[in-house]
């Protein structure tokens, strides 16, 4: 470049008379007003449009801030920079500072998400693990600290710049909030307004620090793993059922179900006999706390409890087959299934060989109970 050319550059900024920013784009939140070695002129003109804010740094201090308006740039508009250039009259000479024009429009649906699970301890299903998403809106508040803290000597900053550092400060935020909330894990997705209004809150200091304000705060979704979700579907069906009906309804179909057999009586017994375990099996559901009030009679000079009873395990034949081994009360179920029947073979630890159901004496019970000997003659 020739000495001619420099000139011509030299002149061609310095007479600008008028400092302004036309927004084309839809990203850029900082825009610097270039000029030849940051030189204004006396009484420029500054042109400040709805939804900017103009601010004037010097030598890396914040001076003055500009609001919406026209302003003749001198010593009277200019109060902090005449301070800090320590002008104690009328200056007629271009002095130099930098110009960052700050977009305070509303930037709207930012998207933010959880990139790894969050780990949470729920009561009755233990350690599990949430992803959750959404959207977010934010404007500049404070233009002076933006500039000053996060925008620097970028002379055109966008809104891709500033949202990794504001997605990061989301999900720390939102991982806090989740877990000192401590609800049940189906809460978090049936109330999602309610978390966002209290993330909101949380992280509003946060944005203001370096003079962001978070406008709204969206979760559309929180989501677990299907295994939980499907384990939370079957525990609020089994919460909604009403455990007596289903005592009735099971043991009039095991009844129906046996009288239908070709047994006569006998049949009809096993009916009974299913029905009677059945009941007993749903009651001991039922009513749990009924058989806690029983506790076992223990003399006083006990110290240490005797050990737990060991179950009975069976094994069964079926189809050809050796099953088990189950215990008695699972054996109780294949009786009332049909899996098995009285004519069925089994075995168990200290039989000499394989005994058919209704030759075994505590299995008898399924049979609907047994028929006394006949009495001694005299």
């Amino acid at each position: 470049m020739g000495i001619f050319d420099e000139i011509k550059k030299k002149l061609s900024h310095e007479f600008i008379d008028i400092i302004e920013w036309l927004n084309s784009t839809d990203d850029t939140i900082v825009h610097r007003f270039e000029r030849y070695q940051n030189e204004i002129k006396n009484n420029a003109q500054l042109i400040v449009r709805e939804g900017q804010v103009a601010v004037f740094i010097n030598e890396g201090q914040l001076a003055d801030v500009f609001k919406p308006g026209t302003y003749t740039l001198n010593t009277q508009n200019l109060p902090i920079l005449t301070t800090l250039k320590g002008w104690k009259y009328k200056f007629n000479s271009p002095f130099k500072a930098e110009v960052y024009f700050v977009n305070t429009s509303l930037f709207t649906d930012e998207k933010w998400g959880t990139k790894n699970p969050i780990m949470l301890s729920d009561a009755r299903f233990g350690l599990t693990e949430i992803r959750a998403f959404g959207t977010y809106s934010f404007r500049i508040k404070d233009a002076g600290k933006f500039v000053v803290d996060v925008v620097g000597t970028d002379g055109n900053f966008t809104n891709y710049e500033v949202n990794e550092h504001l997605k990061s400060l989301i999900v720390t935020r939102f991982t806090d909030t989740v877990g000192e909330a401590n609800l049940p894990i189906e809460l978090y997705a049936a109330n999602t307004s309610e978390l966002s209004e209290t993330c909101q809150e949380v992280m509003q200091p946060e944005f203001g620090r370096v003079g962001i304000e978070l406008e709204k705060f969206y979760i559309e979704n929180v989501s677990m793993p299907e295994e939980l979700k499907k384990e939370i579907f079957e525990y609020s069906r089994l919460d909604k059922i009403d455990l007596g009906k289903l005592t009735q309804f099971k043991t009039a179909k095991a009844i129906e179900a046996a009288a239908k057999n070709d047994g006569g009586t006998a049949g009809a017994g096993m009916g009974m006999g299913m029905g009677f375990v059945m009941a007993q099996q749903m009651g001991g559901m039922m009513n749990p706390q009924m058989m806690q009030q029983q506790p076992a009679v223990q003399p006083q000079s006990a110290a240490v409890p005797p050990p737990m009873p060991t179950q009975v395990q069976y094994f069964y034949a079926a189809n050809g087959q050796q099953m088990g081994p189950v215990t008695f009360d699972k054996l109780k179920e294949l009786f009332a299934n049909r899996t098995i029947n009285k004519d069925s073979l089994l075995w168990k630890q200290g039989m000499p060989s394989w005994t058919a159901l209704q030759e075994i004496e505590e299995l008898k019970v399924f049979l609907g109970g047994n028929t006394p000997p006949p009495l001694p003659t005299v």
